[in-house]
């Protein structure tokens, strides 16, 4: 198991914290859901209160920059930020995917004590999250240490039947943990882009037999994956079933956190930033029993790989 936060001594100490703040943000660059934002803000205060020097990075798709992301997260902290400094976005400089250890080394060298309060990007090898820990001592923030403590129970102890939801449309990071959800949960339901290259076959698996201008999941299909929800006494859904931004395709997906949320017998997960932001466009997100942070990371925990962000932490040894 990894160190956790409370594990340092982290008074005048820099203490460097990655931090998941890739949310949607508008044509305009206005935030349309900071969730993730809040999830981290308890182990940003923890830090101020116990006189810790923060330091904070994160990544935002795109070349933008995290002035927007920077300003809502000063909004949020109820004590003065003069003790905080704000990276720019890590992605900027192509070392950080590339998970180039000098620019571990370099950014180690801004801290005394590395946290990880960056679930969402676990399952990816890069320098901020795989790198720095090579160099500082490392543990957990709040949010990464409650993640794995609430999906651990559904790897290791999950109630049957188990209904496992896969959409959206990254389609390279979600064949192969379908082939493993295959073998754990009893019915693993596909929508969204992806449904079209999911090339399995097995008595367990549900694609669409109808689609709506291949932009959302049909009436069929809506009643098909409906009757196996309400069976269901864990259900793990990362990934819309349809373009719901637009309001022409939005019913397969709303229709079908609707059926989820109303399963009283289920114990409810949902992850992954498109589906963060379905649930909150209709009003469910607070019928959930988890609302993970990662989408592709609690998808591959879940499915029983390890995570390289974990890994790092000695989460494995």
């Amino acid at each position: 198991m990894f160190k956790t936060i409370k594990d340092f001594d982290v008074k005048n100490k820099r203490v460097l914290v990655r931090c998941d703040f890739n949310i949607p943000l508008d044509e305009k660059e206005n935030i349309t859901d900071d969730f993730r934002i809040k999830q981290t803000i308890p182990t940003i205060q923890y830090l101020l209160h116990n006189k810790a020097k923060v330091i904070l990075m994160s990544h935002l798709a795109g070349n933008r920059h995290l002035d927007v992301i920077w300003k809502r997260v000063k909004k949020y902290l109820k004590t003065k930020t003069e003790e905080i400094v704000f990276l720019d976005n890590l992605r900027l400089d192509q070392r950080e995917k590339e998970n180039s250890d000098e620019f571990a080394k370099e950014l180690a060298s801004l801290g005394d004590i590395y946290i990880n309060d960056a679930f969402g990007v676990c399952h990816r090898k890069h320098a901020s999250v795989v790198g720095i820990p090579k160099y500082l001592p490392s543990g957990a923030g709040f949010l990464l240490e409650k993640e794995i403590k609430v999906l651990s129970k559904v790897l290791k102890n999950p109630e049957h039947p188990l209904v496992a939801i896969i959409g959206g449309v990254k389609v390279e990071s979600k064949v192969k943990v379908i082939e493993q959800f295959l073998e754990k949960a009893d019915y693993v339901l596909i929508g969204g882009k992806i449904a079209y290259n999911v090339n399995l076959a097995s008595s367990n698996l549900y694609l669409p037999v109808d689609y709506k201008n291949n932009l959302d999941i049909g009436p069929k299909t809506i009643e098909t994956f409906s009757k196996i929800i309400r069976k269901a006494k864990m259900i793990v859904w990362a990934g819309p079933v349809g373009k719901f931004e637009n309001p022409l395709y939005e019913k397969g997906t709303k229709q079908i956190a609707e059926e989820i949320s109303k399963n009283n017998k289920a114990f409810k997960i949902a992850g992954g930033g498109d589906t963060i932001f379905a649930l909150t466009k209709f009003g469910l997100r607070d019928k959930f029993d988890h609302i993970s942070t990662g989408g592709g990371a609690m998808l591959q925990f879940l499915s029983g790989e390890e995570l390289p962000g974990l890994e790092a932490l000695n989460y494995y040894a």
